[in-house]
């Protein structure tokens, strides 16, 4: 018996990664492509922002919102499978990178760890971290909604000649999030100042 079935086309859930400096747009760019995702169903935020999401409410897109106030794994995982649950047909995490750099994120669980290992440093503590990231992962790979991730991205001012005027330009670098990320979505986009 081959292990081995004939490919078909199903429902396919959208995983985009939208990465951007600040200012650059990144929310509203996920609200405006989840409301053309959502086909009538309701869009979830899960909002690390401090209720920066909430700021959108008058924009024409209809959205719930939770705010996280810790960014350990278990609370973005609790929060997606609330808006599985609730019946969502779009959830945006609004940002991932706080799950990485964030009060109680990855970084923050490794920093402790290392500290209660009493010399043995930090190296013992990624044990423990990586497969707490990859349950995040998986629990935004597996979710059954379309799931839009912001990330910030490192921050670089670059000067650059326009017009015979030099001008100062931010340009975002890579994601605060763990790398290699990025291959995890079926879409990554860079979100620029213009």
């Amino acid at each position: 018996m081959s292990k081995f079935t004939k490919a078909k086309k199903s429902q396919a859930w959208l995983r985009l990664g939208m990465v951007g400096p600040s200012g650059s747009g990144k929310t509203m760019t996920a609200l405006r492509v989840a409301d053309g995702l959502a086909a009538g169903r309701p869009i979830a935020v899960i909002d690390t922002e401090h209720g920066s999401a909430s700021l959108y409410s008058d924009c024409g897109i209809d959205f719930s919102v939770c705010n996280l106030e810790r960014f350990d794994v278990d609370s973005y995982m609790d929060a997606i499978r609330d808006a599985e649950a609730s019946g969502f047909g779009v959830c945006i995490i609004d940002s991932l990178s706080h799950a990485w750099a964030g009060k109680g994120g990855i970084l923050e669980f490794v920093d402790n760890a290392g500290k209660r290992n009493q010399g043995g440093g930090n190296f013992g503590a990624w044990r423990d971290a990586t497969p707490r990231h990859n349950a995040l992962v998986d629990a935004i790979l597996g979710a059954p909604i379309h799931v839009i991730c912001t990330l910030r991205s490192k921050v670089e001012y670059v000067v650059e000649n326009v017009g015979g005027r030099n001008t100062v330009r931010k340009v975002g670098l890579h994601p605060v999030q763990r790398d290699g990320l990025e291959y995890e979505f079926t879409v990554v986009g860079d979100v620029t100042q213009d």
